[in-house]
């Protein structure tokens, strides 16, 4: 299985600017998903799984930096893959969103697709996984925890759905990635995470999210100016 999330967030900062939050959260019954599916960055959120591809998922970003829409994106780029049949992809941009799900992915395999947030998923245990996820996430939309916090809940939802119906593979890993068109003056280390080899990688992913929102939050208090520190505090 390949289970993951896409997300977009508008929101105003302080100023009263426009920005957005673009997220992604990913897990899979077997090692190091995190070095293959998650692409992340101030222009869109887009996973690439089944057969995955780092020139499928970089190139994408990269067209969405130059301004091109990602259903528009990721269309052309598959219609120029010989191995789209085996493909996964979905997304969002500011604008939009994208979802597509090969012939010969192996089910159960399927998608959603809200315009604001994708799911998607392939080998699940059934349909209903996506559907877990998609509400956990929807349920706590725009909520006051952290993106990163809600896409570790909407994975863990899926997982205590059904998950991956391969049994008998014990090992799996999950990872998230959270970028904002906001810049900061400090890093965010709880917004890019991966666990790359657990038995219970989603339950160590939350694990490792709350270790790194605590040090995020240490170092704020050791080394912010105190004037900035509410204003930095997570979102």
């Amino acid at each position: 299985m390949t289970l993951s999330l896409c997300v977009r967030e508008p929101y105003q900062d302080g100023d009263d600017t426009r920005h957005y939050r673009f997220g992604l959260a990913v897990t899979t019954r077997l090692p190091g998903v995190g070095a293959l599916c998650p692409f992340v960055s101030e222009n869109g959120a887009v996973a690439v799984q089944s057969h995955t591809s780092d020139w499928l998922g970089e190139r994408t970003l990269s067209y969405l930096a130059d301004g091109l829409a990602i259903d528009d994106a990721v269309e052309a780029l598959l219609s120029a893959d010989d191995n789209r049949r085996n493909r996964q992809v979905h997304g969002v941009d500011a604008d939009g969103s994208v979802v597509f799900t090969g012939r010969e992915c192996v089910g159960e395999a399927g998608h959603r697709d809200t315009g604001q947030f994708t799911v998607a998923g392939n080998l699940l245990e059934d349909e209903h996984v996506l559907d877990a996820t998609a509400a956990a996430y929807e349920s706590d939309a725009f909520g006051d925890a952290p993106l990163a916090e809600r896409l570790v809940d909407a994975l863990s939802a899926g997982v205590e759905a059904g998950g991956d119906k391969r049994e008998s593979l014990s090992v799996g890993s999950a990872a998230l990635k959270v970028v904002t068109t906001e810049k900061t003056a400090y890093r965010r280390f709880y917004n890019d995470l991966r666990v790359d080899a657990s038995e219970t990688p989603v339950a160590e992913l939350r694990t490792t999210y709350e270790a790194a929102l605590l040090g995020y939050e240490q170092s704020l208090d050791e080394y912010a100016d105190p004037e900035d520190i509410e204003s930095l505090r997570p979102e």
